[in-house]
């Protein structure tokens, strides 16, 4: 193997000498020193063997001189943690030169001292006493200057550890946030707003606490840490029992920081990018806590397209989508809109993914309160009219979504408009459905508990199935009859109250009677439909057809002046065209 040298010179000059030090490093593939060659030169015409310099304050190397003395010293230094400025300090404290440590350098040079054996126990005043004695004071007080040691041990952690640097770093940071969870940032609002203001962009940004007085404070974040260094502050956190919400808003942010700032995840990531940033995914997914509402939807919902993108392992993914089915109420129709992945793709957004969150939901949902549900079966009706404009999903999965949907409202009132327009929608981007097909999809709909404005759209509609629009009109003369009482009452509402009283029992045998003849209308209209069936495969024009609608509405009294409308009906409310 071949190493890159580098030297540095060291020009120390006294009224006597003049001393000069030769570092000749060698870095190998892991940038740790491979060889080191130290020489002195005293002139003045007296001479002093740098390798008895160095022994004066190090064991290893006074025990390695007493064994060869011949031998060169840079076979027996190659795997030295040591880099240019650890070893230009060490040989001005060997001359016994003032040397300046830092919160960047004393972790390094104590690991340098560490391996020469620069003990006290060896000589006085010794080097790895000083550098401790500087980290004790300057390092371990400071939450900034403990965050910035952990940093600058990255190239010598093992040592480090060894050394016990390490664990007095993170136990020093663990203490102060228990005293002032705060540094870890705000805990983070669960919001489903879709909007991007400014407050959802900082959503992830930790508020660390003020210094009064100190207008030039800034605190350090964990965030720069590499993965290696911070998760296993994460998990002693999670152990010595600091609030949840404050371990989340820090993973939340360093998710930002190293994930979401980064482009797309696509075909064309690197695949050192993509491990690197899978092993990242993974080791987050593990840090996060399973309560439900700690971790904001929306995040999971990030994390979960990184691990879809990614490739995670099973055990990742499943996570996420557990952790998201036990709040999926707090998400929005957005997050749901997760891209399919892999060259083959038959459909543009992943829905077996949401299916499989709705089992969770539904499996997990244990709240005696239904609303819950109402709104998780809203979300699944915004969600299929978002995925009906792609003119590759499959009716199969239309339906399974929708029945999903309609499960979870069973046994309330709630609206069928929001399934009604996504139905609509998908008949609109699919008008090569046959007339059994469109018959199926609209078999999840409930006409019964369509508004107003929706029966008067569906009256009108001609994508929808015939079947379909003789129920919608079959449930507004129901709808019209229920209503006439109630608008008949005015400022004599008591004696019409009196008058409705004694004459209950001959109203509800007429609506009976009407709903029977009604019945029959329904029936003969079925066999006319079958009939008209049978002559539009024979190929007759559109002209009879609308004959045969005029026929219809005639018999069932339903010949108004609604005029023709093709626009959806929109959420909440339904305006015709």
């Amino acid at each position: 193997m071949s190493y890159m040298e580098t030297e540095v010179e060291i020009n120390i000059r006294t009224p006597a000498s003049s001393l000069r030090f030769d570092f000749h490093i060698g870095q190998g593939r892991n940038n740790l020193t491979r060889n080191v060659v130290i020489h002195a030169e005293l002139t003045d015409n007296c001479r002093v063997s740098s390798q008895e310099l160095l022994a004066l304050k190090s064991a290893k190397i006074a025990k390695l001189l007493q064994k060869s003395p011949h031998d060169d010293l840079s076979l027996q230094l190659r795997d030295i943690p040591a880099d240019q400025e650890s070893m230009e300090l060490v040989g001005r404290f060997c001359h016994g030169f003032e040397i300046n440590l830092s919160t960047e350098n004393v972790v390094r040079v104590a690991c340098v001292a560490q391996y020469l054996g620069m003990t006290e126990s060896h000589c006085p005043n010794n080097l790895i006493n000083t550098a401790l004695l500087f980290f004790e004071h300057h390092i371990i007080p400071s939450w900034n200057n403990s965050i910035k040691a952990l940093k600058s041990a990255e190239n010598v952690l093992q040592q480090a550890v060894q050394l016990g640097l390490v664990d007095y770093c993170v136990e020093s940071i663990i203490s102060k946030v228990l005293d002032d969870p705060r540094l870890l940032g705000e805990p983070i609002k669960n919001s489903i707003s879709d909007d991007d203001s400014d407050e959802n962009e900082n959503a992830y940004r930790p508020n660390a606490r003020r210094k009064l007085f100190d207008i030039n404070w800034k605190s350090e974040d964990l965030s720069t840490l590499s993965l290696r260094l911070y998760a296993p502050i994460i998990q002693a956190m999670v152990q010595r029992n600091v609030p949840q919400e404050y371990v989340v808003a820090n993973l939340c942010q360093y998710a930002k920081t190293w994930l979401f700032s980064n482009d797309k995840v696509g075909d064309d990531t690197p695949n050192y990018k993509r491990n690197s940033q899978r092993e990242m995914v993974e080791a987050l997914v593990k840090l996060l806590p399973n309560q439900r509402g700690i971790v904001p939807c929306k995040f999971l919902f990030e994390m979960l397209q990184f691990a879809v993108a990614l490739d995670a392992n099973a055990e990742c993914k499943n996570g996420l989508e557990t952790r998201i089915g036990k709040q999926l109420d707090q998400a929005s129709v957005n997050d749901l809109l997760i891209p399919s992945q892999g060259y083959a793709k038959d459909e543009k957004y992943d829905t077996e993914c949401v299916r499989r969150i709705l089992k969770n939901f539904y499996c997990n949902y244990t709240g005696p309160d239904p609303c819950g549900l109402n709104s998780v079966a809203e979300l699944i009706d915004e969600f299929l009219a978002e995925i009906s404009v792609d003119i590759d999903l499959k009716i199969s999965t239309f339906i399974a979504l929708a029945d999903m949907s309609v499960a979870a409202s069973t046994g309330t009132q709630r609206s069928s408009d929001g399934l009604y327009r996504a139905i609509d929608i998908y008949l609109d981007k699919h008008r090569h459905l046959t007339e059994s097909e469109r018959d199926e999809l609209c078999r999840v709909l409930d006409c019964n508990k369509l508004s107003d404005e929706a029966c008067e759209h569906a009256a009108q509609n001609e994508r929808l199935p015939i079947r379909v629009v003789v129920q919608v009109l079959f449930m507004s003369q129901l709808k019209l009859r229920e209503s006439i009482p109630k608008e008949v009452q005015g400022p004599e509402s008591r004696l019409l109250k009196v008058e409705e009283e004694e004459g209950d029992r001959k109203r509800e045998e007429e609506v009976r009677a009407e709903i029977e003849k009604m019945g029959s209308k329904v029936w003969e209209l079925e066999r006319e439909c079958h009939v008209m069936r049978r002559e539009i495969e024979r190929g007759s024009v559109r002209r009879q057809k609308m004959s045969m609608w005029k026929e219809m509405k005639r018999k069932l009294g339903c010949m108004t002046s609604m005029h023709d409308c093709n626009c959806h009906v929109k959420k909440k409310k339904v305006h015709p065209g």
